[in-house]
């Protein structure tokens, strides 16, 4: 006997008991009158019965053998007159009755499993009889209609659910291959073995799973047809004849098969739905699940339907193929999310195009057209923010970002604040002769008044860089760039009177690397970073030539402890300015430390040497170490977590790191999981400040702090 079976899944279980709870509750439906009062039921949950009918009855143990179950005498009726009949004689052949030499196999054993006050299981315990056990109770616990609306006493509500629940047990058994199960149902006062409420009626399912069905004959159309590719495609479809059947394993593999057709080149693949033959004389399914490839073919190039927005050669530019490469889907994807990424389009559709058709076994030629929705090209943005070190601080910025196409953005930008002011227009051109290469020209005067020195500023600095982004973060990063500014520069006496400005004039070659196996770019868990600044600077302060050069090197660590437990995250820095007297380097161009992203709990550039007044005068080497515990909570359905840190750092006259006057402040921050990047909020304290620091700091900023 065979029957045909359609595949479902799991939500489509949850939708069908969704929809089956939204009619009407057979409270609604049925009158009172008709439905049996259970506080008329014998303590056992049986209801009444005349004392003709108890003679009849006799308790009956299901797990018991056959031949150990006890005889029922039923009484013949008194109306019922028996013919006289003739008597046969027996034959002289002796009888032969069949001897069985073992019992009939008990019941399995089950245990139960409690879901709450409303609602009990009872399975096998044997693993071997139902080894899906564990996940099974799991799934249907989430899609149970006792348990979502669990809410009175009222056993016509009850009935209907356990109804709804016996068709979704009954599914979900098929789901796993058990296409023989049984699931009695049993609504009233039920056997409690644990600690329950015993005055409410309750819902029981025994459960016997029966045999699992395996996997029959295979049938995947047309794929041979994929000729050299064909074992490999076929043993990307991890299903084989004797495999426990598992509706949710044939989903997925339909999924992976035609995910290693898109990789292998067949672009125009086509899978139907799988169906699943099941035939109770075999205990098996067989599967079909039709497949044409369709041809194989290679990558010629990208073309646009907009060339003079983003033309056909610019978006080719940007794919990660190479002409005559063989067509992979995620390639495909990968262009899309990159044209997203300019932020130029609003809407792209990317279609496969035949150019030439596969001929024997050379593989044919396809065109990806691009068809571009343009995005609005011009952003108007400003910000406010405060702090208590910086104060008040306004900015705004207009952009146009593609004013020189392709991508070829300008930026007017300005700033209003406590500190500073500046004004500024930045030319930015991405994908510049290659993907995620970006060609910046940024020039800016500028006035800060920092405690530590006052300047001010005209500068042209050009950078070309390939670096992380929030979408595509890179293993290996890296920046050129040329500096030239020409600076005004003061800093305080002793009694705080502000000395006369010195001019100076430096060009700088900053150099930029990056090594990055994290596992996220805001959050990371595992895996380190290690990166370096070298910047070679020439400088004339009013005749007077030096040379040094400004290096830094920063490394960081991630580790999870088990699973979903606290990450432990460490950061060292170390940088130096050798080549040069402190006198000769612009203050602007010396090391500080202190503030967020530095040592947490001494305001921003705050730490390190002093003059009279106390204000610093920075260094020539600098020193900074963290560590924090990001400690997952249970709050917001987890998206708080809390993080206990601790910073030490020093900044050093020479080039040398000076451990002398090493400072460390310690506090507790707060993380909110935002799903695009931690929100982050530090309360941190100096453990040993000095006389201007404040007693506490707070700071808030996207990411985490290292």
């Amino acid at each position: 006997m065979a029957a045909a079976l359609a595949l479902c899944s799991a939500p489509a279980f949850a939708q069908d008991a969704e929809a089956q709870q939204d009619t009407p509750s057979l409270e609604d439906l049925i009158p009172d009158s008709a439905v049996e009062n259970p506080e008329e039921w014998a303590a056992d949950g049986v209801p009444p019965v005349d004392a003709a009918d108890a003679e009849m009855q006799q308790t009956l143990d299901p797990t018991a053998p056959l031949t150990e179950m006890p005889l029922v005498t039923i009484p013949w009726p008194d109306d019922i007159e028996i013919a006289d009949v003739e008597p046969v004689e027996p034959d002289d052949e002796t009888i032969e009755f069949v001897q069985f030499e073992e019992e009939i196999p008990r019941i399995p054993a089950g245990s139960e499993e409690r879901l709450s006050d409303e609602l009990v299981l009872v399975l096998p315990t044997e693993t071997s009889l139902f080894p899906e056990r564990d996940e099974f109770l799991e799934r249907f616990e989430s899609l149970s209609s006792v348990e979502q609306y669990e809410d009175d006493d009222n056993l016509a509500r009850l009935e209907a659910q356990a109804r709804v629940d016996e068709e979704l047990l009954g599914r979900l058994l098929r789901v796993y291959g058990y296409f023989d199960a049984q699931v009695i149902r049993t609504v009233g006062q039920v056997d409690n073995t644990v600690e329950a409420d015993l005055e409410r009626p309750a819902v029981r399912f025994d459960i016997l799973p029966g045999v699992r069905y395996t996997v029959g004959a295979i049938d995947l159309g047309n794929l041979a047809a994929t000729g050299d590719d064909f074992e490999a495609l076929r043993s990307a479809y991890e299903i084989y004849p004797g495999d426990p059947i598992s509706m949710d394993t044939i989903e997925q593999e339909q999924f992976d098969l035609d995910q290693a057709l898109g990789e292998s080149g067949f672009p125009f693949a086509a899978i139907e739905p799988p169906s699943l033959l099941v035939d109770h004389e075999r205990d098996e399914g067989d599967i079909s699940m039709p497949v044409e490839p369709g041809g194989q073919y290679v990558f010629r190039g990208v073309v646009s339907d907009s060339e003079d927005f983003l033309s056909s050669r610019h978006l080719s530019r940007i794919a990660r193929w190479d002409e005559g490469d063989i067509y992979q889907r995620s390639d495909e994807f990968d262009l899309r999310r990159a044209i997203l990424a300019t932020g130029l389009v609003g809407s792209v559709e990317l279609t496969p195009v035949v150019v030439e058709e596969p001929q024997g076994d050379e593989p044919g030629v396809v065109d990806i057209r691009a068809e571009l929705t343009e995005a609005p090209p011009r952003t108007l943005a400003g910000n406010i923010g405060f702090g208590t070190e910086e104060g008040i601080r306004i900015e705004a910025s207009w952009e146009h970002r593609n004013l020189f196409p392709p991508e070829g953005m300008l930026r007017l930008r300005g700033i209003a604040g406590t500190q500073e002011q500046l004004a500024g227009i930045t030319f930015r051109k991405n994908n510049f002769y290659g993907r995620d290469r970006i060609l910046t020209v940024d020039a800016y005067a500028s006035t800060i008044d920092y405690d530590a020195y006052d300047a001010r500023t005209v500068a042209l600095v050009g950078t070309f860089e390939r670096v992380s982004t929030l979408l595509f973060q890179k293993e290996f990063s890296w920046s050129v760039g040329l500096e030239v500014l020409a600076t005004q520069e003061s800093e305080r006496d002793a009694d705080g009177v502000e000395l006369d400005r010195e001019t100076y004039f430096v060009a700088a070659l900053p150099l930029y690397a990056q090594l990055d196996s994290s596992d996220d770019l805001l959050d990371p868990t595992e895996g380190w970073r290690l990166s370096g600044n070298l910047s070679p600077e020439a400088s004339d302060n009013e005749g007077v030539q030096s040379f040094y050069v400004r290096s830094q090197v920063d490394a960081s660590y991630y580790q999870q402890i088990g699973e979903d437990g606290p990450v432990l995250a460490g950061r060292v820095r170390l940088a130096t300015i050798p080549g040069a007297p402190l006198q000769a380097i612009a203050p602007s161009r010396r090391l500080y430390a202190g503030g967020g992203g530095s040592v947490r709990g001494y305001g921003f550039r705050q730490i390190g040497p002093l003059n009279d007044t106390g204000d610093p005068i920075g260094g020539r080497s600098v020193v900074e170490l963290s560590a924090e515990a990001r400690i997952p909570t249970n709050f917001l359905d987890g998206a708080i977590s809390v993080v206990p840190f601790i910073d030490a750092g020093s900044v050093g006259l020479d080039p040398t790191p000076d451990f002398s006057s090493i400072k460390f402040g310690a506090g507790v921050g707060v993380r909110y999981n935002t799903g695009f990047g931690p929100l982050r909020l530090d309360v941190a304290v100096p453990l040993n400040p000095g006389p201007n620091d404040n007693w506490v700091a707070v700071y808030v900023a996207l990411g985490q702090a290292f």
